[in-house]
């Protein structure tokens, strides 16, 4: 009898840490370059529990600005890195022991704005030749994307501009609404909150003008990627899903659900924010990470004389997990 009580008790507690094998979540510490709603299927995958869904503790930092998020990320701060694409290229070009492989596209635009001191509702590109112009840090996308579309409308922006780029990133807003400059270019929902306190105008939307480059990726170094395999699918799937909920969601639903990450901006200004981000296709709606956006990338790099190499789509570019996540 009491034999067959022990092997019973014995089973029952198989029984039990077989479940617990089978449930147990995985911890990814996540770094993002900075927060801002032009990541919002990221808020989305976090808000609605897709992480969770998949077996993901996912533990958010935000590391604000390109430099401190690599550096996060390959001193073991953080597992994964959301950050421009073209860092893993600058981590590349160094001959680092560790290099970073860019995994899922978030974001397939620039997301920023001119944004003008003055309405200018027949705007002209020609309008800002001999002005004053707050650009953003020298080698981030951003300022990039900004100098590949002012040449692409033949304007020279270290000549033809007063072209400022000594400024944080963070003070941008403020140097502007305080100086005489005549131009800014914004993220939402700043641009937006600019508009509505009638310290700005948005003219022209850079996202538009330059299409579609892999502007904002999730990346690892490439030995958590061989260790990690199956938490990079999971998460992979999760960022698909969101993705996906926001293609089909409207401006409204999406701005209600990632509302906690910006409690401070009202409600309507978020929504218009996102809208204007949906309308111009800036959110992928797959993870997959393309070699003609690759090129794109580059081009607006070399354009700009920031492209250190030629580095290969295939040697910095992973899109195993997201195809199979689209083909699951």
């Amino acid at each position: 009898m009491k034999r067959n009580l022990f092997i019973l008790l014995l089973g029952v507690l198989l029984f039990i840490a077989g479940c617990n094998t089978n449930d147990e979540t995985s911890s990814i510490r996540l770094a993002e370059v900075t927060r801002s709603l032009f990541y919002a299927p990221q808020y989305v995958a976090l808000e609605k529990g897709f992480f969770e869904e998949e077996g993901l503790n996912v533990e958010l930092q935000t590391t604000w600005g390109g430099d401190k998020t690599m550096t996060t990320l390959l001193s073991d701060g953080a597992d994964i890195a959301l950050v421009g694409a073209e860092t893993s290229i600058y981590v590349f070009a160094q001959d680092s022991k560790e290099i970073a492989i860019n995994f899922a596209q978030l974001t397939q635009t620039d997301g920023t704005f001119l944004v003008a001191k003055e309405k200018q509702p027949n705007f002209s590109w020609e309008d800002i030749k001999g002005t004053t112009f707050l650009g953003q840090r020298k080698g981030g996308m951003p300022q990039m994307v900004g100098e590949y579309v002012l040449k692409q409308n033949g304007i020279d922006p270290h000549i033809d501009l007063n072209l400022q780029q000594n400024i944080e990133f963070a003070n941008i807003p403020g140097a502007f609404a305080s100086s005489d400059a005549a131009y800014v270019q914004l993220f939402e929902p700043t641009a937006s909150i600019f508009e509505k306190e009638g310290k700005g105008h948005i003219v022209a939307s850079f996202g538009e003008e330059s299409g579609t480059v892999p502007y904002t990726v999730f990346m690892a170094k490439q030995n958590y990627i061989n260790k990690n395999d199956t938490e990079i699918k999971k998460f992979t799937k999760a960022l698909y899903r969101a993705q996906q909920w926001v293609e089909e969601h409207s401006a409204e639903e999406i701005a209600k659900v990632i509302h906690p990450y910006f409690e401070d901006t009202d409600l309507d200004i978020l929504t218009a924010s996102v809208d204007r981000y949906k309308s111009q296709g800036s959110f992928a709606t797959d993870p997959v990470l393309d070699k003609d956006e690759w090129n794109s990338l580059k081009a607006i790099m070399k354009e700009a004389g920031e492209l250190p190499v030629d580095a290969d789509y295939e040697e910095l570019v992973n899109t195993t997990f997201a195809e199979d996540v689209l083909n699951d």
